[in-house]
């Protein structure tokens, strides 16, 4: 798959096969195109935290609640996006210019997941709904979770579903 294609292709999967568990050469390839992003400074502020099992069953609970993301707890992978600190040089950039990078930097180490996922052959959902506190004890962090990512195979019928977009006049302005 080229990329436009993986883009085509990837979607929020909200329906997954539980009986399927995800290959550890899988997870690998998708956790290393994570690894692979661009971050400011090359400081990758973040941390990744697999969970499967019993911990991704209690992940999925704390990711759920006022009726939100209940599909989560089919997925047999749950990784936790935390916070890690900036290197030096991107802490100063921070500072000086006044803007959060470990939130590009995050959104963009999740795209190249999610991205590597669809092209693994597994769906994906970036899950911004969660008790930070609840993911943080479960996880023995110490930092903010940012985001949560269900990962695994999408149940048997599961339609790619037409993605709904802006035109491109509406998100490009082009000026000499």
């Amino acid at each position: 798959m080229n990329f436009l294609e993986i883009a085509n292709a990837r979607q929020s999967c909200r329906s997954y096969d539980e009986t399927r568990p995800v290959e550890d050469e899988k997870l690998n390839a998708v956790l290393e195109a994570a690894r692979l992003a661009p971050s400011a400074c090359n400081a990758q502020p973040y941390r990744f935290t697999v969970c499967r099992g019993a911990l991704a069953k209690k992940v999925a609970a704390a990711t759920s609640g006022m009726g939100m993301n209940r599909f989560v707890a089919q997925a047999p992978v749950l990784i936790v996006i935390s916070e890690a600190p900036y290197n030096r040089t991107a802490a100063v950039g921070a500072r000086m210019k006044g803007n959060d990078y470990r939130s590009i930097d995050i959104g963009i180490a999740a795209a190249y997941l999610t991205a590597e996922a669809t092209a693994q052959g597994l769906g994906s959902c970036m899950i911004g709904w969660f008790n930070d506190e609840k993911l943080r004890t479960l996880c023995g962090l110490d930092t903010p979770v940012r985001l949560v990512v269900a990962l695994g195979y999408a149940a048997p019928g599961d339609p790619l579903r037409p993605k709904k977009r802006k035109a491109p006049d509406a998100l490009v302005t082009e000026k000499e």
